[in-house]
C-alpha cells in the first residue's frame, strides 16, 4: 500500500511541477525538425513497420517510465535521460512505475516479440508515445541507441531553449545476426589512457558494440598491472616503452577495473589479452630469467614481428603465466581471456603445442574461457577455445577443421576489419601490408562465407581491430575507426539478406552531422554522400 502511494505521488510532483520548472517555449524553438524514418539507423533493424499517421512528439512533459523493481532497467532510463535532457531542454524524469497519465518513454522488460532473444528489442511509437520492450536490460540499452539515431542529430548537442523533438511512427523488431560484435585497441604498441578508452567504450556503444578487447602486452610494451611481477609495468611499460619509444604508461589494476566497470554500464564486456608465446619481448627484456639463457634482450620499440619467445621448457615460465592469468582472471568479470597465440615464429611448432597444452587449462583454472588468434587452432585445442581469424585469405585448413570439430571463430580477416591499415596510399596514419581498406571494402563481405569450410553456424561473431603502431591520440584512433567501424558493427548485427552497400553508404552519410557534434574526427570517405 505504501509503495502505491509513493507512486501515485511521484506522477502527482512529475504532472505539476513539470510546467511550472520550464520556462516557456519560444515560437522558433517548438518548430520540429522533418522526422526521420525508422529504417535510418545504424545497424540496419531486422524489421520496420513505419506508421507516419503515430509519429511521438517529446515535449516538457515527457516522462520516462521503466519496469517496477528493476533497477538495471531504471538505469538504461537515467542514461537515456542524461543523454537527452541537455539537448532537450526537458527534465524527463525518470519513473520506475506501472503507469503513467503522461506522454512517456517507457523502458519495460518482457512482453516483446518471441523473435528478440537475449540482445534485442521492440520498439513501438505512437501519439502516446514510445515503448522499448526487451527480455535483458542489454536488449532495452540497445533500443534506445536505435531511438538515439531516430531523433534528429541535434539530439547530440546541448540546446539553451526547450526544443520539441518528434519520433517517427511504427514498429522495429530488431536483434541481432551474431552474438559477438566486438572491436579492438592496441594499448601495447601506444599506451591508450584511461579517458581514451572509456570515449572509445562510449561511441562503440552506439552502434551495438557488446565486446571490447584490450590488447594489453607486445614486445613493445606491457600495459597491465601484475603484482607477482611488479617491472612488468614500472619497466616494461615504462618510459622509453611503444612504437618509437613514443607510448610510455599502464593500466593499474584501479583503472583497468574502472574501465570495465564502465564498459559494463553500457553493455559492454572487456576482454583482456595477454600475447604469448610471442610478442612477449617487453617481458623478456624486464625479467631476464624469463629468457632461456637468462640474458635480457634489449627493449624494442620497432614494429618488427616474430622473433620473441617464452622459453618452452622452463617451468619459471607456467609461474609467470599462471601468475599472469591469476591476477587478470580475478579482475575480469567477462567470461573471455585471449592469450594471443599469433606469429610465434620463434617458437618451433612441438613447442608450440607444448606451451598450449599447458597455458589452456590455466586459463579454465581461473573460470576463463579462453579465446586466441587463429595459430592456436594447431594446437587442437578443446572445443570451448575460440579461434579469432585474422588471415587475408578464404582457406585456413587448421580453421576448417576446428569448426567441424565444434570450436566458435571470431571474424577479423586483416584486409577487411583492420581499422589501422590505411585508407586509401595518402591516408597520413596507418599501415597497408594487409591492403588498404575503403568503406565499400569494410563493409562488402560476409562473416559467414569468408572461409571455406567455417559456416554460419561456426561464427560467434565479428571483430574490428584497432591495432596502434602509428597511433597517437583519441583522434587518430577516432580517424582510423570511423567511418569503417560502424560497417562491421552492421555485419555483425544485421541480416546477411539486408546487406545493401547503396543504403549502407546513405545512412552512414547521415551520421556525419551527429559526429560532428559529437567532435568525432571522422574520415570524410569519398564513397559517402556525407550530409
Amino acid at each position: 500500500m505504501r509503495r502505491r502511494h509513493t507512486t501515485t505521488r511521484l506522477l502527482a510532483i512529475a504532472a505539476l511541477a513539470l510546467p511550472l520548472i520550464l520556462p516557456a517555449t519560444p515560437a522558433a524553438a517548438a518548430a520540429t525538425a522533418p522526422p526521420r524514418q525508422l529504417s535510418d539507423v545504424i545497424p540496419a533493424p531486422v524489421e520496420t513497420r513505419p506508421d507516419a499517421h503515430n509519429a511521438f512528439r517529446i515535449s516538457p512533459l515527457t516522462v520516462i517510465r521503466t519496469t517496477p523493481g528493476s533497477a538495471a532497467a531504471w538505469h538504461v532510463g537515467r542514461q537515456l535521460a542524461e543523454t537527452m535532457r541537455p539537448a532537450t531542454g526537458h527534465p524527463l524524469p525518470v519513473l520506475p512505475v506501472r503507469s503513467t497519465p503522461l506522454p512517456e518513454i517507457a523502458l519495460l522488460i518482457g512482453g516483446a516479440d518471441d523473435r528478440i532473444g537475449q540482445q534485442g528489442y521492440q520498439l513501438d511509437v505512437t501519439r502516446r508515445g514510445v515503448t522499448i520492450r526487451a527480455n535483458t536490460p542489454a536488449g532495452l540499452f540497445a533500443g534506445t541507441q536505435t531511438l538515439r539515431q531516430l531523433l534528429p542529430a541535434e539530439i547530440e548537442a546541448p540546446h539553451r531553449q526547450p526544443t520539441t523533438w518528434t519520433v517517427p511512427g511504427g514498429r522495429i523488431v530488431d536483434y541481432p545476426r551474431f552474438a559477438y560484435r566486438g572491436a579492438m585497441l592496441d594499448l601495447a604498441r601506444h599506451f591508450h589512457t584511461v579517458d581514451e578508452i572509456t570515449a572509445y567504450v562510449d561511441l562503440l556503444s552506439q552502434y551495438k558494440i557488446n565486446y571490447l578487447h584490450l590488447h594489453l602486452t607486445d614486445d613493445q610494451g606491457w600495459r597491465i598491472q601484475v603484482d607477482s611481477w611488479p617491472r612488468l609495468t614500472t619497466v616494461g611499460g615504462g618510459p622509453g616503452t611503444g612504437v618509437d619509444g613514443t607510448g610510455p604508461g599502464y593500466l593499474t589494476k584501479a583503472d583497468y577495473k574502472a574501465v570495465v566497470a564502465y564498459a559494463a554500464a553500457r553493455h559492454i564486456t572487456i576482454i583482456p589479452e595477454i600475447d604469448m608465446p610471442g610478442h612477449t619481448n617487453a617481458a623478456q627484456s624486464t625479467y631476464p630469467e624469463l629468457n632461456c639463457d637468462g640474458v635480457a634482450p634489449p627493449p624494442r620499440t620497432d614494429i618488427a614481428v616474430g622473433y620473441s619467445s617464452l622459453c618452452i621448457n622452463d617451468e619459471l615460465t607456467y609461474r609467470f603465466v599462471e601468475d599472469v592469468i591469476r591476477e587478470l582472471a580475478a579482475i575480469t568479470p567477462g567470461p573471455f581471456l585471449h592469450i594471443g597465440g599469433d606469429e610465434a615464429h620463434a617458437t618451433t611448432d612441438e613447442d608450440y603445442r607444448t606451451f598450449m597444452n599447458r597455458v589452456l587449462p590455466l586459463v579454465a583454472k581461473y573460470g576463463k574461457r579462453a579465446s586466441g588468434w587463429n595459430e592456436i587452432m594447431q594446437a587442437d585445442p578443446p572445443t570451448d577455445v575460440v579461434a579469432q581469424f585474422w588471415g587475408t585469405g578464404t582457406t585456413n585448413a587448421d580453421l576448417a577443421e576446428a569448426a567441424a570439430r565444434g570450436n566458435k571463430v571470431i571474424m577479423s580477416p586483416a584486409n577487411k576489419s583492420y581499422l589501422d591499415m590505411k585508407y586509401d596510399a595518402t591516408t597520413r596514419l596507418g599501415l597497408r601490408w594487409a591492403g588498404l581498406i575503403e568503406v565499400s571494402d569494410a563493409y562488402g563481405w560476409d562473416p559467414a562465407t569468408r572461409v571455406t569450410g567455417v559456416g554460419e553456424n561456426a561464427i560467434l561473431g565479428v571483430e574490428a581491430p584497432l591495432w596502434s603502431e602509428t597511433l597517437r591520440s583519441l583522434d587518430d584512433i577516432e580517424y582510423m575507426a570511423f567511418p569503417r567501424l560502424p560497417a562491421i558493427a552492421e555485419l555483425g548485427w544485421s541480416t546477411a539478406v539486408s546487406h545493401d552497400w547503396e543504403s549502407f553508404r546513405t545512412r552512414l552519410g547521415e551520421q556525419a552531422p551527429r559526429w560532428r557534434l559529437q567532435q568525432v574526427n571522422f574520415y570524410p570517405s569519398p564513397q559517402v554522400p556525407w550530409l
